[in-house]
């Protein structure tokens, strides 16, 4: 893998300030919630919370969104967002996951002759994301240990005694032998919160989002909210609208 490092296009000089990007992927095609990216949220497109908090962090050189449409990217221009090249059909379905998408948008960045030095993946659908929350997870991502930096939280519940109901309609655990166990008895699990990702530009490259030197930062759950369902979108409503009062 070639060794990427910021360079000034101009004079062709190692620039001394580290040079970072946001890419905040949207896709046209949402199929669980159509036109999720765009919804009004509290008046507003939800991919404009990402924006407004990727600029707001003061962290970003650029902050760009990577899509497939033509109204996503000039919704995204209105709200700050540079939209410099349009995602390739193959890189918009819904089975293409974030790294390739994260990698063809720093590939383009590379071609241009200015390469980040670091670069963060924001989702558009966090609007309860905040710009210390970027912050806390760049100066993790700084400790040398640190190939990833993720956004995680606590699972509300011990995953160790789930239940699921098999193909002949009985009900089983999942782990038979922690089903019995107390809560406290068992290991506290976390899982990606799927607001943010921190890494070198080498590491989107090189590395795995969830290896073994990445490390999370812990969100409380209440800032958390999945966007898949209806249901999940009536949640997100309500909790804003709690935010707004208090």
């Amino acid at each position: 893998m070639t060794q990427y490092m910021t360079t000034n296009t101009t004079t062709g000089t190692t620039l001394d300030k580290p040079y970072r990007v946001a890419v905040i992927p949207a896709r046209g095609g949402s199929q669980r919630i159509p036109r999720k990216n765009i919804r009004l949220l509290d008046g507003k497109p939800l991919i404009a919370y990402s924006i407004e908090t990727a600029i707001a962090s003061g962290l970003f050189d650029r902050v760009i969104v990577s899509t497939d449409d033509m109204e996503i990217a000039e919704i995204a221009r209105q709200f700050g967002a540079e939209t410099p090249f349009f995602r390739p059909a193959d890189l918009a379905d819904h089975m293409t996951g974030t790294t390739p998408v994260m990698q063809h948008a720093l590939r383009r960045l590379i071609d241009e002759g200015k390469t980040p030095n670091q670069a963060c993946l924001i989702y558009a659908t966090c609007p309860m994301l905040t710009p210390e929350d970027l912050q806390q997870g760049l100066t993790q991502l700084e400790d040398q240990s640190t190939v990833f930096c993720f956004s995680a939280t606590t699972f509300a519940f011990p995953i160790q005694r789930a239940l699921h109901i098999q193909e002949n309609g009985e009900l089983a655990p999942m782990f038979p032998e922690h089903i019995g166990k107390r809560s406290q008895d068992l290991v506290e699990a976390i899982h990606d919160a799927g607001q943010f990702y921190w890494a070198s530009t080498q590491d989107w490259f090189d590395e795995e989002i969830f290896g073994p030197k990445s490390k999370p930062l812990l969100l409380p759950r209440h800032r958390i909210q999945d966007l898949d369902t209806e249901e999940d979108w009536l949640r997100l409503t309500q909790i804003m609208k709690l935010k707004n009062m208090s």
